[in-house]
């Protein structure tokens, strides 16, 4: 009798050897046994191959009901929520999803990148439509295309972009409430613009990121950080650009920086927090609300 795991690992497992290599290179493994019996048993083993197509999508979010992008045991998450809508999709099969950036509770993303498999490839405008119109109204599915096998959307090299928004009206507004992080507290712009422009630059952000973190190597690299202000004056944004961001480290950094900007502390002190790697000498972590993942860039 033939071992059939013999020849069952010279089988290939990838979309071009499955296209590439005729069924007749497998019949001199089974020679000298009937011919019938050959292409019947090859025919019913690559029937069951399933060959996966790789998607990557973007999609944006309202972070306010979401305990963050992660999955979790007991709480809602954007990645379990989309995970649920494409396994009804593909027919109760469950479907992992990859996210490239780990957003907390209470965080919103406007341009968050996720990639999946389905053992299935699909018109990516009409996966798009169905993905989006199927998910909460929390979440939205802005594009859908096929990607490499390879690609993974945490692990490509890639930069990112986060909004920080603070409401500095008085009185607040309720319906920005979750959405941008109040503080109604004399602000000196000039002073903040000043220190957010010593954070460009590749630094050890030791000292702006959550005690505790697992990460060793804390050096990253920030291409822009600035402050805008809006035409009436009640918003500002703080916007940072970077090849990667450690836990907490942006809302540190603006906590740090509302604190310079009231005077509290001096705009050497973002100096003095990269030189010493000290959490201690920071600022206060920034609430989660007024935190948006903008947008991820892939290298080509």
């Amino acid at each position: 009798m033939v071992d059939c795991n013999l020849y069952l690992c010279h089988v290939p497992t990838s979309k071009e050897s499955l296209g590439l290599v005729p069924k007749f290179f497998f019949l001199g493994f089974l020679y000298p046994y009937n011919i019938c019996f050959r292409t019947l048993f090859i025919d019913q083993f690559l029937d069951k191959i399933e060959v996966m197509t790789r998607y990557k999508a973007t999609i944006s979010y309202d972070g306010y009901a979401f305990a963050g992008f992660q999955r979790q045991p007991h709480a809602r998450s954007v990645q379990e929520e989309i995970e649920k809508t494409l396994t009804r999709l593909n027919k109760g099969q469950a479907i992992t999803v990859h996210g490239a950036g780990r957003t907390d509770s209470g965080v919103h993303a406007l341009g968050q990148v996720i990639h999946f498999d389905l053992p299935y490839q699909m018109d990516e405008e009409k996966l798009r439509f169905a993905l989006d119109t199927q998910s909460p109204e929390d979440i939205d599915v802005i594009s859908i295309e096929l990607v490499a096998d390879d690609f993974h959307c945490r692990y490509a090299k890639h930069s990112k972009t986060y909004e920080f928004i603070v409401d500095r009206g008085r009185p607040k507004n309720p319906m920005r409430r979750h959405y941008a992080t109040h503080f109604p507290y004399p602000l000196d712009v000039e002073r903040m613009q000043e220190a957010v422009n010593k954070l460009e630059g590749t630094h050890d952000f030791t000292g702006f990121t959550a005690s505790g973190t697992s990460v060793e190597d804390k050096v990253r690299t920030i291409t822009e950080a600035s402050l805008t202000v809006d035409e009436t004056g009640q918003f500002l944004t703080f916007t940072f650009s970077g090849n990667g961001f450690l836990y907490k480290q942006i809302r540190n950094m603006v906590g740090t920086l509302l604190k310079i900007g009231n005077n509290r502390m001096p705009v050497e002190q973002i100096d003095l927090i990269l030189e010493k790697k000290d959490r201690q000498l920071a600022g206060p972590t920034a609430a989660p609300n007024g935190l948006y993942l903008k947008e991820i860039r892939y290298e080509e």
